[in-house]
């Protein structure tokens, strides 16, 4: 009797799975090429009005007491270039057999079609509905974060390009609905509630800033979100500090709100990473 010890199979690594083929992946890659698309029409270089202007300028920087200076909008070219290379890593064989990308791929695809529509609902002037998609799009980037952290990434270029870009989409959205929400007000004639308008952008400002910190705190400390977030922000500081409606003391609460934001994600990250250094990604 041959009683020679056989090894049995590699144990299957629980992350991977069947090749899940081409057709979700390219609808991915398609999805990312019409948000790209949509940045196109709503930065005018496609035809289009460009934001600031579209929806009767209720978007742009000297629109309301919480529309970001111009130059906060630069982050949109990370963040497309980044939608556009995750579209394309996602595609790759090695991903297509990705258990996190497999459940990623479906909200990644409402992510950037939401964006599309986002621009569209602008363009049109429909002001109303762009909040609401804002919204949608909001609550669909706070889904994805939840499974990233839950899954963890697969290496250096999968931190990068899913966490990564998702992570600043997610910062950056936060911020932009802020000033979705202060544009739909302005525009329906709300100017302050009672309040003077200062302290109810101070207000908001400062419920910007409790998200920012619990994001960091759900996620770990992932600085890709505060970083984004932060960088809203500051924009706002400089916008009224220069601008059409200056106001020094929402500037300082700005700046003091993306000072929290930041300064809570490194600070939750390194006592976390300090507990358990190989939990802590992106």
């Amino acid at each position: 009797m041959d009683t020679t010890h056989r090894a049995g199979p590699e144990p299957a690594d629980p992350s991977r799975g069947a090749d899940v083929g081409l057709g979700v992946p390219l609808l991915v890659l398609a999805s990312g090429i019409v948000a790209t698309a949509g940045a196109f029409l709503g930065s005018g270089v496609l035809g289009g009005t460009p934001i600031a202007e579209a929806a009767g300028g209720w978007l742009g920087e000297d629109s309301t007491p919480l529309a970001p200076a111009s130059g906060a909008f630069r982050i949109w070219s990370l963040i497309y270039l980044g939608l556009l290379a995750y579209s394309v890593w996602q595609v790759l064989p090695n991903q297509r057999r990705s258990g996190r990308q497999r459940a990623l791929r479906p909200w990644a695809v409402a992510a950037m079609l939401l964006n599309a529509a986002w621009i569209w609902s602008v363009q049109l002037g429909w002001l109303n509905a762009s909040l609401l998609v804002i919204a949608v799009l909001l609550a669909v980037l706070g889904r994805i974060l939840g499974l990233l952290v839950r899954t963890g990434s697969e290496g250096r270029v999968d931190a990068v390009v899913t966490d990564g870009t998702f992570g600043l989409y997610l910062g950056w959205v936060t911020i932009a609905t802020v000033a979705n929400v202060s544009a739909v007000l302005g525009a329906a004639g709300v100017d302050g509630l009672g309040l003077p308008v200062p302290v109810l952008a101070s207000a908001v400002l400062a419920v910007a800033a409790l998200i920012g910190v619990a994001t960091a705190w759900r996620s770990g400390g992932r600085l890709a979100p505060a970083l984004a977030l932060a960088w809203g922000l500051a924009w706002i500081a400089v916008g009224r500090l220069d601008g059409g409606l200056e106001s020094p003391g929402t500037a300082v609460v700005a700046a003091i709100a993306s000072a929290v934001v930041l300064g809570s994600a490194v600070l939750i990250r390194l006592t976390r990473s300090r507990k358990r250094p190989s939990e802590i990604r992106g």
